[in-house]
């Protein structure tokens, strides 16, 4: 039974909270608070003030950058780590602009962030204002959403939009612009709408259509030489444990690419790494997961299979650049699960030895592709072979540690030899190809788990991009080793300019110097080394490790590897094809 003091508490208590003024800025962090944001990686400007000071209320966490590129990044490196809403919150003008890459880059990779833009005031719209330039009309191509906030008590409102749209779908970026003077302003909080956490979202769990979850289940129950491959969109949409139970209960071979890397462990009888082109050449039935038909893929032109069968969180993936034989859209963990269940007892014993057969096959030449890389893998000549090093770095990956390539061709052949330990655990540019994610990516997984190890493999050409942040993640707690691979040049565009016009004409434009960049970690206040013997890279990335440990500071290992060897796709060109 209530009280008549109880009851004249509650009112006033509702009148308090209703007088209560707030800013624009205060709104914005409430807004976050409610999507789960805890971090905003940033770089100041005096249009975005205000949403620091809201942040500060609101218990976010503030981390600033020297450049809005890191600060991207991060935010795209946070959402994959932690599968919430990343946010990175630029000043306008050039705040808005250095940002671009890194949108971009999250755009193509479907991650979920939100970049929020400051702008200037209404009231200077057209005059010629400081750092005004049409945010929106730039980040229209390059997000799922993007608008301007033009009254303060839509804040909260525009932001709760922003994010269902970061995860509609396929995942990926939002932008909001909102003017000085409307963050600025101050309302009644009663004034202002702010959707409830838990109240404005319906489930992302869709299966489609269930006629075409029977008819998928018909088709793998029939198979004789099926596979699947899975991809970026599985650990985004946190679908691992559904894949896994979908593979051993229909006895499918899974490849993993992107950030699937690690779904499975090494010695399960269902994971196989090396023989995707040998099972996509001989199998029945392929099952492509959470992957587009993009370059990556040969645009699909490289699958020739009876039955090609395409599950994506976007409808207009499906069936883009080739056709299907069954194109489902929906959640891939869902949709797996129910197609598992509609299987369920209807595999026949002979089809079950026929897949028992061709998982032994494909083993044989696993074993048979990776000895014939061990040559390369183990080699001690010098200057060191760039393999060497990817194996030496997979050999010292721990079961906890987090592995980010940020390069071109020294990144593509770590893929040939690095293998993540856990699901989550492998972060790359993904499809736009971009140089200089690792900075923003390694402080982002440092904080989003501070118990793990990070490790980032850049190319010497990537690592003068965006270094600098490096302490910046110190700086807040987060400490990384950055092992260097460095051939003093942009080698996957040099190895096509000689290719092109000759030996003669082939070092222009893509030459760098000879930087010893372990220095770089010592200037920071952290550790640096330098290796110039194969031999010596296993006890150098230890004694990065132990420093590490010691003093709470990042390390550098910088690694000088032969600048005439490339990786096969590089001397192929197809990531040009």
């Amino acid at each position: 039974m209530t009280t008549p003091s109880a009851t004249a508490h509650d009112t006033l208590a509702r009148k308090s909270s209703d007088d209560q003024i707030v800013s624009g800025g205060r709104l914005v962090a409430k807004a976050l608070r409610n999507e789960g944001v805890d971090t905003v990686f940033t770089l100041c400007g005096g249009h975005i003030i205000d949403i620091y000071d809201g942040c500060i209320d609101e218990g976010i966490r503030i981390v600033d950058v020297r450049h809005e590129q890191t600060a991207a990044h991060a935010a795209d490196g946070y959402a994959r780590q932690t599968g919430r809403l990343g946010c990175i919150v630029t000043t306008a003008g050039p705040g808005c602009t250095n940002a671009v890459t890194g949108v971009a880059t999250a755009f193509r990779s479907e991650s979920p962030i939100l970049h929020i833009g400051g702008q200037s005031s209404l009231t200077q719209h057209r005059m010629g204002s400081l750092q005004d330039l049409p945010h929106v009309d730039m980040m229209t191509p390059i997000t799922k959403f993007a608008a301007g906030v033009f009254s303060t008590e839509r804040i909260a409102d525009m932001i709760s939009m922003a994010a269902r749209e970061s995860f509609a779908g396929a995942y990926g970026p939002s932008y909001l612009e909102i003017p000085r003077d409307i963050l600025d302003a101050e309302i009644p909080l009663a004034e202002a709408r702010i959707p409830a956490p838990g109240s404005y979202r319906a489930s992302v769990r869709s299966v489609g259509d269930p006629d075409d979850i029977e008819r998928l289940a018909d088709i793998l129950v029939n198979a004789e030489r099926p596979a699947a491959l899975f991809g970026q969109q599985v650990w985004a949409s946190r679908s691992l444990h559904e894949c896994i139970d979908f593979v051993r209960a229909l006895n499918i071979p899974a490849y993993m690419n992107g950030a699937a890397r690690g779904m499975m462990e090494q010695g399960d009888p269902h994971h196989f790494d090396r023989t995707r082109s040998d099972a996509f050449k001989n199998a029945d039935v392929i099952l492509i997961v959470g992957t587009p038909f993009d370059f990556r893929m040969g645009y699909g032109n490289r699958i020739q299979v009876p039955t090609l069968v395409q599950i994506d969180l976007d409808y207009r993936t499906v069936g883009r650049n080739r056709d299907i034989t069954l194109g489902l859209s929906g959640h891939p963990g869902a949709i797996l699960a129910r197609v598992a269940s509609a299987a369920s007892g209807r595999l026949k014993t002979d089809r079950q030895q026929l897949r028992r057969q061709w998982m032994r096959e494909l083993q044989v030449i696993e074993e048979s592709k990776l000895k014939a890389l061990m040559p390369l893998f183990t080699t001690d000549q010098s200057p060191i072979h760039p393999y060497r090093l990817a194996w030496e770095i997979n050999e010292f990956l721990g079961d906890d540690t987090i592995y980010i390539g940020d390069g071109g061709d020294v990144v593509t052949i770590s893929a040939q030899a690095v293998r993540p330990r856990q699901p989550g655990q492998w972060m790359d540019p993904g499809a736009l190809g971009s140089l200089g994610v690792g900075t923003g990516f390694a402080m982002a997984a440092k904080l989003a788990h501070p118990a793990k190890e990070v490790v980032c493999l850049y190319g010497d050409g990537s690592f003068g991009m965006t270094a600098f942040d490096m302490e910046t993640a110190q700086r807040f707690g987060a400490p990384y080793l950055a092992v260097v691979g460095n051939n003093s040049a942009m080698n996957q565009i040099r190895y096509g300019q000689i290719a092109k016009y000759g030996a003669n004409r082939g070092d222009i434009g893509n030459k760098l110097g000879d930087v010893e960049f372990g220095k770089f970690g010592e200037m920071i206040g952290g550790y640096g080394e330098e290796v110039r013997d194969a031999a010596e890279l296993g006890p150098a990335l230890q004694r990065a490790r132990e420093e590490i440990a010691r003093t709470g500071n990042c390390a550098v290992v910088n690694v000088w590897i032969d600048p005439d060897e490339y990786a096969p796709g590089t001397k192929r060109q197809t990531m040009y094809k």
